[in-house]
């Protein structure tokens, strides 16, 4: 049997070198660059903001900050003290650039370095697939001022395309993911959630809006997508799930 303390590092390890493989075009990788990532992302930060009623003097944590894209976003729509990590020197050499307004450090989400209730808010995107999942959210419970909030959008994997890119070796390692990333089922979520002590736990699908969209039919298909997220059964197959949760 392998030691947990080994497998932890070399998810770290295998983090820190699909970083730096992608760093100079990692916006690119996750579909943000393109017209209709470009959307998807403004919708996604208006979550973070939104949904956890983030505010100017909170004290925010960014989990898997990357090339800092929501910590700029979350930032101009609250003015709040946030605080931005990553595992990757690299990308967060990108962020530090781009962002100076906020806080940027090196440090493992899995075994955060914050004293205990040291933030009002903890949120990220498309980071809690990369981690020990239940570790993860032990720590930002532990981190998370009580009436705290956390907001994550994370890949469901009862989306057809997410599910073989999880799944199928080949085809994960041809579309840019690192080797230990896998995605959300929302109902295991929300029960686990509830077990590590969070309150008020929504987790929900949303996005049919696919990065790739061609420029004409964005809005066409942003309007079906999410007349689709208010349709029981057939929203369940959408391409993220929003997690809420309270401390």
């Amino acid at each position: 049997m392998i030691p947990n303390g080994t497998l932890t590092m070399a998810r770290l390890d295998n983090e820190r070198e699909h970083g730096r493989k992608i760093s100079d075009h990692a916006e690119e990788i996750w579909g943000w660059a393109s017209p209709a990532g470009k959307i998807r992302a403004d919708r996604r930060a208006e979550y973070f903001s939104g949904l956890g009623n983030y505010k100017a003097g909170d004290k925010l944590l960014e989990i898997g900050c990357g090339t800092g894209l929501f910590t700029g976003k979350v930032y101009t729509a609250t003015h709040a003290d946030i605080t931005a990590i990553d595992i990757s020197e690299d990308l967060l050499d990108q962020a530090r650039q781009k962002y100076n307004q906020c806080h940027f450090r090196v440090d493992d989400a899995m075994h955060l370095s914050f004293a205990d209730s040291s933030f009002h808010g903890v949120y990220g995107s498309s980071i809690l697939h990369h981690l020990d999942i239940e570790q993860a959210m032990k720590e930002i419970y532990r981190v998370l001022k009580p009436g705290g909030r956390t907001v994550f959008a994370e890949p469901n994997m009862l989306n057809p395309q997410i599910l073989i890119q999880k799944n199928v070796p080949f085809i994960k390692k041809a579309l840019g993911d690192s080797p230990d990333e896998t995605a959300i089922v929302r109902w295991k979520m929300k029960s686990l959630m509830k077990a590590l002590g969070f309150k008020n736990v929504r987790v929900f699908p949303y996005d049919f809006l696919h990065p790739y969209t061609p420029v004409p039919l964005i809005s066409l298909i942003g309007f079906v997508g999410r007349t689709v997220e208010r349709i029981p059964v057939l929203k369940e197959i959408a391409g993220s799930n929003i997690i809420y949760g309270e401390k």
